[in-house]
């Protein structure tokens, strides 16, 4: 019988190195990698990767949500004493 890979969890990280190595870490997340962030040794955050980047939004990403009647931009009735 095979004995179970073990799985390795995330890199142990003290505050000082996160602070000043903060830009390589943030690329190893983005390479799927977490890290624990520890200060005096004592675990206090986790810098991992979202689990689903936000979608950008875009021109048309609410078509066919929004419906306008076909009157919208006819004046209203009780307006019409302050029009010309």
């Amino acid at each position: 019988m095979k004995a179970a890979r073990a799985v390795p969890g995330p890199e142990t990280v003290g505050a000082f190195q996160a602070k000043t190595e903060l830009s390589r870490l943030l690329r190893q997340v983005r390479a799927g990698k977490s890290f624990v962030i520890t200060q005096r040794g004592t675990p206090i955050a986790e810098l991992k990767p979202l689990a689903a980047a936000p979608k950008k939004s875009g021109w048309g990403d609410m078509k066919g949500k929004i419906w306008m009647s076909d009157d919208f931009c006819d004046p209203i009735d009780v307006m019409r004493d302050y029009m010309p």
